[in-house]
């Protein structure tokens, strides 16, 4: 009975996407299904933080971010000018900021506790601190003066963009790594305010720091798994093709593109998945749910609760580097203003709830249902709108007010399905067993 509701629930989401296709466009449809696949891994991501170790993470926005600097870092070409202007600078304040934090740590270990390890370790710092500026500053103006109007930046490896997933994923671990020896020893409410203060930091280097990723004047042209469009179009083979099936060969370029990256897609959440359910099944699994469920009692049994928790931690944070990596790979190009905290950390944990925590398909079904939603509620939105307010004069303040109103759709509608999840099935749509 239930496996006949969790399926009859996924074939409700997927029929609702075919609808999609048939009224608007197979476009739409596809474009729908390539966001659920990524929304989907990022739920999972999240659901393993928080379903399997009750981990509050509210800075899913900053990992998936380091997930899309990651494309750009490894599949751009290299900036031969900007490396041979300032690249030896870099590499030297990288140094100089290494030897810093490792002098700190030498001087707060040798000298004793009390006033003088105080000072001793603020000396280093402040001092480190202006020779890394000394050093940093003047290599960074360097690579930003080379061509800013396309480049000013250093580039990346000029490598395949299918390699930037998996290193979005240990781009945004590492990263995950660092804020949890800092942050998950503090209380839940605490540890939420720490990672979405950390994930601004995130955002606000990627849109300043111009000689990383281009900051605000974004990246284009990024690299690409599949066929272009344009490509497509020019092969003689590809339009004879679509023209045997009934199809323009602009609408066909842009439905096998599409569908080409549903398949990548797929085939990404269908590895994690499954990888998430042998974890779950698995001792370590049962080990973490009991961490979650009682922290005292799984520490008197001799569990490491501190070390499970940086391991989940940094495990769920890869998984949203990788569908930020996917992200920007879908899109072509890297817009750090886009991301925020309402698109890349709300509506995710929205779907999570939504879906079930601790229930890796919930997640899945999450991650679809709410996209869908989101997409969709708002079109439907204006549509209503008009019909209702079809019989009001045209300068009516209620009809005025009403059209208006649909921008708000959105949030109206998260809103009321949280409600109404938390009301009916407080355990999400597909609950933890």
């Amino acid at each position: 009975m239930e496996r006949t509701k969790n399926i009859g629930l996924f074939a409700i989401v997927a029929g609702l996407i075919i609808l999609t296709g048939m009224i608007q466009s197979w476009n739409s449809a596809l474009l729908i299904v390539n966001m659920g696949l990524i929304s989907a891994i990022m739920a999972l991501g999240v659901n393993l933080q928080w379903g399997f170790a009750g981990l509050f993470n509210v800075g899913v926005m900053g990992f998936v971010a380091l997930g899309g600097l990651a494309t750009v870092l490894v599949s751009s070409d290299p900036v031969s000018e900007a490396w041979a202007a300032g690249g030896l600078g870099l590499i030297a304040a990288l140094v100089v900021g290494i030897l810093v934090i490792v002098a700190t740590g030498i001087t707060i270990k040798k000298l004793p506790a009390g006033k003088m390890r105080l000072i001793g370790a603020t000396a280093v710092l402040v001092g480190g601190f202006f020779l890394y500026r000394a050093v940093f500053d003047p290599a960074v103006a360097a690579i930003e003066a080379i061509n800013p109007a396309l480049q000013g930046n250093i580039g990346g490896l000029g490598l395949p963009i299918l390699l930037a997933w998996p290193i979005g994923g240990v781009l945004a671990a590492g990263a995950a790594w660092i804020i949890g020896k800092t942050a998950l020893g503090l209380r839940s409410d605490y540890l939420a305010i720490a990672t979405l203060g950390i994930a601004e930091i995130i955002i606000a280097v990627m849109k300043n720091e111009d000689w990383l990723a281009r900051g605000v004047k974004n990246v284009i042209g990024l690299d690409r798994p599949v066929a272009r469009e344009v490509d497509l179009q020019q092969s003689a083979e590809f339009v004879d093709k679509a023209t045997q099936w009934g199809f323009d060969p602009v609408t066909a370029s842009s439905l096998y593109v599409k569908f080409s990256y549903s398949l990548l897609f797929t085939a990404v959440l269908v590895v994690l998945l499954v990888m998430a359910q042998l974890s779950l099944n698995s001792p370590w699994g049962r080990m973490m749910r009991a961490i979650r469920d009682n922290e005292v009692a799984a520490e008197a049994m001799g569990k490491n609760v501190t070390r499970r928790h940086l391991q989940i931690f940094i495990l769920g944070s890869a998984i949203c580097g990788i569908a930020g990596a996917m992200m920007t790979t879908l899109d072509g190009q890297l817009t750090p203003g886009t991301y925020q905290p309402l698109r890349y950390t709300f509506l995710i944990w929205v779907m999570v709830i939504v879906g079930g925590s601790g229930n890796n398909f919930g997640a899945v079904l999450g991650g679809f249902l709410i996209w869908f939603l989101w997409v969709q509620v708002e079109p439907l939105g204006q549509w209503i709108m008009t019909i209702v307010t079809s019989g009001m004069a045209e300068d009516s303040a209620l009809r005025l007010h009403l059209l208006d109103s649909v921008a708000h759709m959105r949030l109206f509608t998260m809103g009321l399905i949280l409600l109404l999840v938390l009301r009916f099935s407080p355990r999400g749509l597909i609950p933890e067993k």
